[in-house]
């Protein structure tokens, strides 16, 4: 039995962390902090924990930190980076699923983040947390970057591709139509999140340039191996009125080697051990809703046209796009069963 601690407990990515959490057979929450709501009992604010929970919020206490054999940090980017040398000397592992240890390049996250990196050799030495695709990496790891959720379903859909000694694709022809539920913009009172702004509505958003654009192009060069080849793929996301769920459509040109290739094959066989990732089948469309509270990512595949390929990629953004990629991360990490505490079933309708 590991101690675990939860930074920012009051969030959405915060409280699902804690649902799974203490459903986990080899935790036990004992720090849950709340810069807002110290001392408040947790199932006052979330009726939902009645009866599986007698924590209350608590200030950030690094002391008590440093007790916990995990800290996931569910706050603000740019918390996690102030407080993950002192655990890291204490011996305590970091799960941030903020953007503090996501981007290996510091000019980059200082131009989308607006601050300078507080550990740049923490964050050298950090491992990026797709479980999927860097699972060895993740098991020796002391500090995780927890993916965002739009670059989870970009890359869970393009990798197969990419890991192939023979192109499949033009790189520079991708485009990402990826729209995801309000929950993505964080539990914060803030106009265009409130429900007379979005219900009824449908919107695009940092079309000029987003966060997790970057971050897309740094992932999939490491997938690929390839360098500055990524630079001109275009990411759009959108805001749909709904609580959480995401989908991602992406288009890709393929080559001559990718036009004949058998690619539903391809991406069985590539997730054919993968519990987290279903790859439906042919002339399949996956809905949001069928993976809802879920750590389940679905991927269907279509060729409209000769030469084009079209990704559908779903996900709920809290659980494989956040909190529950960041348990399987700590799974992984402390050597437990790697779906341990993710086994829900996606609640429909």
């Amino acid at each position: 039995m590991i101690s675990v601690g939860i930074v920012g407990g009051t969030g959405y990515t915060g409280v699902e962390l804690l649902r799974l959490l203490l459903r986990h057979p080899n935790v036990k929450v004992n720090v849950l902090t709340s810069r807002t709501e110290a001392g408040r009992r947790v199932d006052d604010m979330f009726p939902s924990l009645r009866g599986h929970t007698d924590l209350c919020y608590s200030d950030l206490n690094i002391e008590e930190l440093k007790q916990c054999d995990v800290v996931f940090f569910a706050t603000p980017h740019g918390v996690a980076m102030q407080h993950a040398a002192e655990l890291v000397a204490a011996n305590t592992k970091v799960v941030d699923l903020a953007a503090d240890f996501r981007l290996q390049d510091l000019s980059q996250f200082e131009k989308w983040y607006g601050m300078q990196h507080a550990c740049p050799e923490i964050l050298k030495d950090s491992v990026y947390g797709l479980s999927e695709l860097n699972r060895e990496q993740i098991k020796q790891a002391q500090v995780i970057g927890n993916p965002g959720c739009y670059p989870t379903t970009v890359q869970l859909g393009l990798a197969p591709l990419f890991k192939q000694a023979e192109a499949l694709v033009k790189p520079e022809s991708i485009i990402i139509d990826a729209k995801s539920g309000v929950s993505g913009a964080g539990r914060k009172a803030s106009l265009g999140m409130i429900y007379s702004e979005n219900a009824d509505n449908f919107k695009a958003y940092g079309v000029a340039g987003h966060r997790h654009h970057p971050e897309i192009v740094e992932a999939l060069e490491n997938i690929s191996g390839q360098k500055d080849v990524f630079d001109h793929i275009v990411f759009v996301p959108h805001l749909v009125p709904m609580i959480r769920g995401m989908l991602s459509t992406i288009y890709v040109d393929l080559t001559d080697a990718g036009d004949t290739a058998n690619l539903q094959s391809l991406y069985e066989q590539f997730y054919a051990n993968e519990q987290f990732v279903d790859v439906m089948p042919a002339n399949s469309s996956p809905e949001t809703r069928s993976v809802r509270g879920a750590n389940q990512l679905r991927i269907a595949l279509y060729k409209p046209q000769p030469k084009k390929l079209v990704l559908l990629v779903a996900q709920d953004n809290l659980v494989k796009g956040a909190a529950g990629q960041a348990v399987q991360n700590m799974n992984l990490m402390f050597g437990f069963a790697e779906h341990a505490g993710l086994e829900v079933i996606g609640l429909l309708p």
